[in-house]
C-alpha cells in the first residue's frame, strides 16, 4: 500500500511525504534522505522495490521543493540545514515507531544530514550514495560550473547561499568559521554507516567522500567504491535509475543485516533507545 502523508516539522511546517508499506515479512522502517533540490518522486522506484523487500519506506519533499514548496519561493526563508534539523528530523520521529528497527538511505546530501539531526540516536545503519564534500576542486571545472547554474535556479535563495559559502571550502561546512559546533555534533554518531561512491561519479568522486566522513570520525564508517558499466554510468543520479536495481539489493542487503543485529540486541542503537 501507498499513501500520501502529512508531515509536520517541530516548527508547523507542513511537508508532503509517501509511505510505501512492507510486504511480507517486516525487516525495518527506512527513510530516503533526498540529494539537493532532488523530488522525492525521483526515489518512488526504489521505494517499491525496498517495500517489497520487507521495508517500510518513507520518502519527502523537502520544505521549498516540490509538494513541499509554497505558491511562490518570493520572499521564502529558510537555510539549509532547516532540510535535516527541522524536515528529516520530522521523517526520523514519524518512523521511529518502536517496533522495528529504523534505518536510513541517504542520497548525496541526504548522506550530509545524519549528523544535523538532533534525533541520530534512532537510526540503527545508514548507507548513504553519493556524499561528498561538494567542493569544487573535487569536481571537473566543468561539473562545477554545471552544479552552481543548476542550484542557482532551483533551490530557495537560502539553501543557494549556504550551499555556494560550504562549498569554497575542501571539507564543506566542517571548514565554515559560521558553524564551529558542527565537528562536535558529527562526533556523536555512532551508528554504522556505509558511503559508496561511483568512480565515474564527478559531483561526488570518493576523494570529495573521504573529506566529508572524516566528520564521523565515531561512527563504524565503511567505504565503497563502485564501478560503472561502459554501457550503464552511475554519476551522481544513477544509484537510484532502474539500471541500479542489482546496487540497490545490495545495499537492502547490509542494512537487513544491521536490523537483524539490533533485533537480536534491542539495546544497541535501536529505534527508540
Amino acid at each position: 500500500m501507498i499513501e500520501s502523508v502529512s508531515l509536520p516539522a517541530s516548527d508547523g511546517y507542513v511537508l508532503a511525504a509517501t509511505r510505501y508499506a512492507a510486504q511480507g515479512h517486516l525487516v525495518g522502517n527506512l527513510i530516503v534522505a533526498a540529494a539537493t533540490g532532488v523530488r522525492q518522486r525521483f526515489y518512488r522506484r526504489f521505494a517499491e522495490h525496498a517495500s517489497r523487500r520487507g521495508f517500510n519506506v518513507l520518502t519527502l519533499d523537502y520544505r521549498g521543493l516540490g509538494a513541499s514548496a509554497p505558491p511562490s519561493l518570493k520572499g521564502f526563508e529558510m537555510r539549509f540545514a532547516d532540510w535535516a534539523r527541522l524536515d528529516l528530523a520530522a521523517a526520523v520521529d514519524f518512523m521511529a515507531d518502536g517496533r522495528a528497527p529504523l534505518l536510513w538511505v541517504g542520497h548525496s546530501f541526504g548522506g550530509q544530514a545524519i549528523g544535523l539531526l538532533p534525533n541520530h540516536h534512532k537510526l540503527t545503519a545508514a548507507c548513504c550514495l553519493g556524499t561528498g564534500a561538494g567542493w569544487a576542486g573535487w569536481m571537473p571545472w566543468r561539473e562545477a560550473l554545471k552544479v552552481r547554474l543548476i542550484w542557482s535556479c532551483v533551490l530557495p535563495l537560502g539553501v543557494y547561499r549556504d550551499w555556494r559559502r560550504w562549498c569554497s571550502y575542501p571539507h564543506y561546512f566542517f571548514d565554515d568559521p559560521q558553524m564551529p559546533e558542527l565537528a562536535c555534533r558529527y562526533a556523536e554518531v555512532r551508528l554504522p554507516c556505509l558511503f559508496a561512491n561511483a568512480v565515474d561519479d564527478l559531483w561526488a568522486p570518493p576523494a570529495s567522500r573521504d573529506a566529508f566522513i572524516r566528520g564521523y570520525r565515531n561512527a563504524t564508517v565503511e567505504t565503497r567504491e563502485l564501478s560503472a558499466g561502459k554501457d550503464e554510468p552511475i554519476g551522481h543520479m544513477g544509484y537510484f535509475r532502474p539500471s541500479a536495481t542489482a546496487l540497490w539489493d545490495e545495499i537492502l542487503d547490509w542494512l537487513a543485516r544491521h536490523a537483524e543485529a539490533a533485533t537480536r540486541q534491542p539495546h544497541s542503537g535501536t529505534a527508540g533507545s
